[in-house]
C-alpha cells in the first residue's frame, strides 16, 4: 500500500492554523500553543507567503534580540517555502523534508492551500504501511501453509 498526501489528509483532516505577515510574532506563539502545533502558515488573504516555524523564532527572534510583541511574523517567517500536492507519496515527503530540512509541507492543489501535514504526519503513514506489509506477509505465509 502506498499512502498520499490525500490519505494522510483524509485522516488527520484539512485544518490550516494561518496569520497574516503583519500579526505580531507572539500571537503567532500563542495560536501555536493553543493549537499545538509546531508552524503555522503565513497567508495574505488566500495566498501562502510563508510558514513560521518554532526554529524560525528561536533562531530569527531570542537570537536576534527582538521582541515577540513587536516583531511582525512577515519579519521572521521563512519566504521560499516548500510544499506537495495531494497526490504525492510519503516517499515524496520524507524526501523533500529531508532535503529541505523542514518538518512542515503545506498541501497546494491547483494553487490553493488545502492542508499542512508534519513529519508526524508523515511517520504515521509510513507506519501504517509498514504494518499493511506485514500483515499482508503473514497472510501470505500462513495461506501457504
Amino acid at each position: 500500500m502506498i499512502t498520499t498526501v490525500r490519505d494522510m489528509l483524509s485522516a488527520k483532516g484539512r485544518t490550516v492554523w494561518c496569520v497574516a505577515p503583519e500579526t505580531p510574532v507572539i500571537e503567532a506563539l500563542r495560536l501555536m500553543a493553543d493549537k499545538n502545533v509546531g508552524a503555522v502558515l503565513v497567508c495574505r488573504g488566500d495566498t501562502l507567503v510563508g510558514i513560521l516555524s518554532e526554529r524560525d523564532y528561536a533562531r530569527k527572534v531570542v537570537l536576534r534580540g527582538k521582541t515577540s510583541k513587536e516583531t511582525p511574523v512577515g519579519d521572521i517567517m521563512t519566504s521560499r517555502v516548500a510544499s506537495v500536492g495531494p497526490n504525492q507519496t510519503t516517499d515524496d515527503c520524507m524526501a523533500l523534508m529531508t532535503a529541505k530540512h523542514v518538518r512542515h509541507l503545506p498541501v497546494l492543489e491547483g494553487g490553493d492551500l488545502v492542508g499542512v501535514i508534519s513529519i508526524g504526519d508523515v511517520v504515521k503513514a509510513v507506519i501504517a504501511d509498514l504494518q499493511f506489509s506485514v500483515e499482508q506477509l503473514e497472510s501470505y505465509i500462513n495461506g501457504a501453509r
